[in-house]
């Protein structure tokens, strides 16, 4: 399976996400990275089973300019639409509040988050990300999200002393497919089994191996 990284924003810098997926790497996985946008191009994508994103709307993290116009909103909305497979992760949820056809897209964008807690992680239906009875706990930022409408199939959801909120759904668009969590700030969040399961399972599901 071949995957394309974009990372990297000021909050997010893209070693957290480099070293999340080195231990995927070389597992039928190999991964290639973009983390400044200028080096961005439709016609890459296309070599890519999947595209893992997880950067907020900067250029990079040391150049926050907002990087997502409508014709990179057209070009993801094309990627999937044709057979391709999204995962967004965490920080890819964030500053698209006003990229309609994105957000649309990927089935809902970031809200906010209160100060790092404990923050539950359990399963809410039988999906084949996560196990139905598996139920973990994490030191995160527990976000909030906005949902664009009924159509996700929210498999996951997170909980923490500030509330509940889905953590984890799949959307069918076109051909292709696009699966959205929105844990993932910390590194230790990363490397967690449980964690690095739903890494490895959500691949296999975006690119139709399961």
């Amino acid at each position: 399976m071949k995957v394309l990284v974009i990372c990297d924003d000021f909050y997010h810098p893209s070693d957290v996400v480099r070293k999340g997926l080195q231990l995927l790497e070389g597992q039928e996985i190999q991964f290639d990275f973009i983390e400044d946008a200028r080096n961005w191009f439709e016609q890459k994508m296309k070599d890519y089973d999947v595209v893992i994103f997880s950067k907020s709307n900067n250029i990079s993290s040391s150049d926050t300019t907002p990087w997502m116009t409508p014709e990179v909103e057209e070009a993801f909305d094309r990627y999937v639409k044709q057979g391709g497979g999204l995962f967004v992760i965490h920080t890819g949820t964030t500053g698209y509040n006003n990229a309609l056809k994105f957000r649309k897209l990927i089935g809902g964008v970031f809200n906010h988050h209160p100060e790092q807690c404990e923050v539950k992680i359990q399963a809410v239906k039988e999906n084949p990300i996560l196990d139905e009875s598996s139920t973990f706990t994490i030191q995160d930022e527990h976000y909030f999200m906005d949902m664009e409408d009924s159509s996700e199939d929210i498999f996951m959801i997170s909980t923490s002393k500030n509330g509940s909120q889905p953590a984890g759904w799949t959307r069918a668009e076109g051909k292709g497919r696009v699966c959205v969590i929105t844990p993932g700030h910390n590194l230790e969040v990363w490397l967690k089994l449980e964690f690095q399961s739903i890494l490895r399972k959500s691949l296999k599901w975006c690119s139709r191996i399961m």
